[in-house]
């Protein structure tokens, strides 16, 4: 996955990101950053490394832990990153396969899809759906999702680093969502909750220690109510 996508090149899915070129991250032709990382590139490598991640395991990735770790070393998610990195180098790929079928494709407690947490299987959910589509399109990107929902968060993180000044927002948008994922995920102690704490970190604004102090945090905006906070959601 690169971090610039031309309006010509595709923005895909999970399953068909190209394998990472070296530890800046960067595709074959495009420039070189200086050495000196700042603010929004630490924040573009940090949201770049968790959309590859969190992303179901494939060999391409394996192949490339040990980069991504490199790459991350001098910027501050370093750290959040590192038991998952420890994680896919703690088993085969078959095994970490289904571990990822079962935390995330099976457990609605660690939902990749952001507008499950705020909408649920309902009809607005589509509308939304929708609009998250409207913004890929807006951008002038070309936005292949053959195989993933518009709002699966590893697309709307590749998202953010191609197009920051809608992506960054769009994210904002589902704080709420990102915020019971990290919640959830780390009550379950998966090693994937310090991605989501990285990914919360480069938002604006603190993250709620609570799902009460989550709610609280969306009634300032509007009094919604989310999935997340229902205390039927289970594995």
């Amino acid at each position: 996955m690169s971090p610039l996508f031309r309006p010509e090149r595709s923005l895909r899915s999970a399953g068909e990101r190209s394998a990472l070129r070296d530890a800046s991250l960067v595709p074959h032709d495009a420039p070189q950053d200086p050495p000196a990382r700042h603010e929004g590139s630490s924040t573009a490598l940090t949201l770049q490394a968790a959309a590859l991640l969190l992303a179901y395991p494939e060999a391409g990735l394996l192949d490339q832990v040990d980069v991504i770790g490199a790459a991350l070393t001098d910027t501050p998610a370093a750290a959040q990153f590192a038991p998952v990195l420890a994680h896919l180098r703690s088993a085969p790929l078959t095994e970490l396969q289904s571990f990822h079928v079962q935390e995330f494709d099976m457990s609605r407690r660690h939902a990749l899809h952001l507008t499950y947490w705020t909408d649920g299987d309902t009809r607005r959910r589509g509308e939304v759906l929708a609009e998250i589509k409207g913004a890929y399109r807006d951008s002038g990107l070309v936005v292949a999702l053959e195989r993933e929902l518009p709002d699966y968060l590893p697309v709307m993180l590749e998202f953010a680093v191609a197009d920051p000044d809608r992506g960054l927002p769009l994210l904002q948008r589902f704080r709420a969502s990102l915020e019971l994922l990290r919640i959830g995920l780390a009550e379950d102690r998966l090693p994937h909750a310090g991605i989501l704490t990285a990914i919360c970190n480069s938002l604006p604004g603190e993250s709620p220690k609570t799902r009460l102090e989550v709610q609280a945090m969306v009634d300032e905006v509007a009094p919604l109510e989310f999935v997340g906070l229902n205390e039927v959601v289970r594995r």
